[in-house]
């Protein structure tokens, strides 16, 4: 497929506009970047179509949409079979079935939507699971973003359970981008080498961390959200192994022992009351006490832990704070403001 021209929209007009601008009124456009999409899929056939239809109804199109059927055998091929029949920018690959589920074969089906659009001329990769949806802008919302802070190398916006549980950003800093859906500046990607297969998950985290490691910018914009239509974790756990897979998931990328305390302490206050708390302490501790082999590198470690007792400083300065002061502005911020 040809690479398509670049997609033109119109850009509001800043306050203060200089006198040899255009007046108000004549909006300037900006050349958006072109993207193309990886989806690895795995028995998503429940919620799949949700998905095509969000993107089908974007107002910017991806160039291609790389859909990797990773063995699935629920109907997700036949799904997938049926739209690239009707729109020539949706491809399917099928990869052989396989009976282990992990977050390496995950990167293995992303590899191989990435292998086939190695020929192509984009400017942005977007990892975008298969059971998400969102609004009409989503994608030229990001690309905005992307095309305006070049600094920035990968951007995100929240993602919102179907109960409408969402991040609480009084913890979350906004410079950590969700795997749900992540939007990649190519030259990023590239600069981090990819994703790391690691068999245990946190292949989203470690490529957020790294990326900032390597110098660029990472941010989630809140404006905008998507919705996770199955709860994170769960494809194979109940909630409460989900949490205690995601403690050994934070000691895997090398939480900070005060750090985890902390996150510990604030899903104990969570519903149900403890549990989930005791269940994500419990992971991180079994992980601490086998001394488990982390799949990172200790410089990406040291860069992490030193990145939250930063933000750890900031919040706790910042609760303390008068009442009527504003909050301390999280790293990034003016990025949101900017646009």
């Amino acid at each position: 497929m040809a690479a398509a021209s670049k997609t033109r929209v119109e850009v509001p007009e800043p306050a203060g506009t200089p006198a040899d601008t255009p007046a108000r009124g004549q909006q300037p456009e900006q050349t958006l970047p072109d993207y193309v999409v990886i989806t690895p899929a795995r028995n998503e056939a429940a919620s799949l179509e949700l998905t095509i239809g969000s993107m089908l109804a974007q107002t910017v199109l991806p160039l291609r949409w790389v859909i990797v059927s990773d063995g699935s055998t629920d109907g997700t091929d036949d799904i997938v079979t049926r739209y690239a029949r009707q729109y020539p920018w949706i491809e399917l690959i099928h990869l052989p079935a396989r009976s282990e589920r992990d977050f390496a074969a995950k990167v293995r089906a992303f590899n191989a939507g990435l292998e086939r659009v190695s020929a192509m001329r984009y400017d942005v990769v977007v990892s975008l699971d298969a059971d998400v949806t969102f609004d009409p802008d989503y994608f030229s919302f990001l690309l905005v973003k992307l095309a305006a802070h070049p600094e920035l190398g990968l951007v995100g916006t929240p993602f919102r359970e179907l109960t409408g549980e969402t991040y609480d950003y009084r913890f979350v800093s906004v410079e950590h981008v969700s795997g749900a859906c992540q939007v990649f500046r190519r030259s990023c990607f590239e600069n981090i080498g990819g994703y790391v297969p690691i068999r245990g998950g946190s292949i989203d985290h470690v490529a957020v961390i790294t990326a900032r490691m390597k110098g660029w910018k990472t941010r989630t914009f809140t404006e905008k959200y998507c919705i996770h239509h199955r709860r994170i974790g769960t494809a194979k756990n109940g909630p409460v192994a989900a949490k205690f897979r995601v403690g050994l998931k934070d000691y895997a990328v090398g939480n900070h022992p005060l750090w985890e305390l902390c996150r510990v302490i604030r899903q104990a206050m969570l519903q149900p009351r403890c549990i989930g708390g005791l269940a994500l302490g419990s992971g991180y501790a079994w992980a601490l006490i086998r001394r488990a082999q982390r799949p990172v590198s200790r410089e990406l470690v040291e860069f992490h832990r030193r990145e939250q007792m930063l933000r750890l400083f900031r919040f706790l300065r910042r609760e303390t704070s008068s009442q009527g002061q504003h909050r301390a502005a999280l790293p990034g911020d003016r990025l949101g403001q900017a646009q």
